[in-house]
């Protein structure tokens, strides 16, 4: 079986930008491709899992979501990052949906589209509905990033984020995961 590290993407892996919709926006975190490359040649599967609600709100259409990710790939691999699929919830908050996080389903998805043992893997984001998504698919550490909402997060509910493990951005998720037991 596959490990893997799931990663939100906006304020996770590049700036967060109220309703992000064009591709030019897009703004990679220092060291973010980086650090992915380091976490994939130590043999773990990386995947996407993204919560874009902007879309059951009519602000943007899935194909401008589409747009976004695939030049996000696109920059990410010019440092050998690349991702083995990548998951997005259109609906609104109010809407029903199968896989909008905190839902586990698409770390359920890929468990069993690429054989993946969620026990040996890693759900990374800068909100609590992205640890909770992790811990409700049984991932070994749901981690918080001080990017995006992190830091915000981390002062206003410190007794909710007790489990996880809190770091800077993206590097120091790679170096916490690479010397983690």
């Amino acid at each position: 079986m596959n490990r893997a590290v799931f990663l939100d993407r906006d304020g996770t892996i590049i700036a967060e930008k109220n309703y992000l919709c064009r591709p030019e926006d897009v703004v990679v975190f220092p060291g973010a491709g980086g650090a992915l490359k380091r976490l994939a040649g130590a043999g773990f599967k990386l995947f996407i899992v993204s919560n874009q609600s902007g879309v059951g709100r009519g602000y943007f259409t899935l194909a401008d979501v589409d747009r976004v990710n695939e030049h996000l790939a696109r920059e990410l691999a010019r440092d050998g990052a690349r991702f083995e699929k990548i998951y997005t919830a259109p609906e609104a908050p109010d809407q029903p949906s199968r896989g909008r996080k905190p839902s586990p389903q698409f770390l359920f998805d890929a468990r069993d589209e690429f054989d993946l043992n969620l026990a040996e893997s890693f759900m990374i984001g800068d909100k609590l509905i992205d640890l909770e998504c992790g811990w409700n698919a049984g991932v070994k550490k749901s981690i918080l990033v001080r990017t995006g909402y992190g830091a915000e997060v981390e002062r206003e509910s410190p007794e909710k984020i007790s489990r996880a493990v809190i770091v800077d951005g993206l590097p120091g998720v790679a170096e916490w995961i690479l010397n983690c037991k």
